[in-house]
């Protein structure tokens, strides 16, 4: 339920890249890889036709709050709402973002001043030779579009369940 580019979708091209380690570790390894290499990225974000051009370490849009593994990178999204939330992580240097890190898992990241956060209906996200990844799965090279369709779907689930 979450996109995500910049530097999540570098670390996932270079862990796919690696034949050793393997498991858990090889996306460790990637991290600190990429990490190194770390630049600000350009980006151009539309939502809900009004562009926004910024640089920044990584761009999220989430109809659900959480990925990689329980990474609550878009805490407030909700998949019943209509709308997307997005997240952006602006260029900081490498010690603050590994420091911000931690952060993730428990969704406070987004009170911290390299964090904003957007919600919009309909997204369009680009960055020059920028890929993204969803749930896993690669995307082809930006930009990409993402509408919410409200009501698209219909969930069955238990009392005790909650949605997003």
């Amino acid at each position: 339920t979450v996109l995500s580019s910049g530097f999540d979708s570098l670390v996932t091209e270079r862990a796919n890249r690696l034949h050793w380690p393997t498991g858990r570790l090889r996306y460790n390894v990637a991290m600190l890889l990429e990490l190194t290499r770390l630049q600000p990225i350009s980006y151009r974000l539309e939502l809900d036709g009004t562009s926004h051009d910024f640089d920044a370490a990584l761009v999220s849009v989430g109809n659900g709050p959480a990925y990689g593994g329980g990474m609550a990178i878009c805490p407030e999204a909700r998949v019943d709402d209509g709308l997307l939330d997005v997240t952006i992580v602006r260029a900081a240097s490498r010690t603050r973002l590994v420091r911000l890190s931690p952060t993730l898992y428990k969704g406070t990241h987004v009170r911290l001043p390299e964090v904003q956060t957007h919600r919009a209906a309909r997204i369009t996200l680009d960055a020059p030779g920028m890929v993204a990844y969803a749930d896993g799965e690669r995307f082809p090279a930006l930009p990409v579009r993402i509408d919410a369709v409200r009501n698209a779907v219909t969930v069955m689930v238990g009392r005790s369940s909650r949605l997003g």
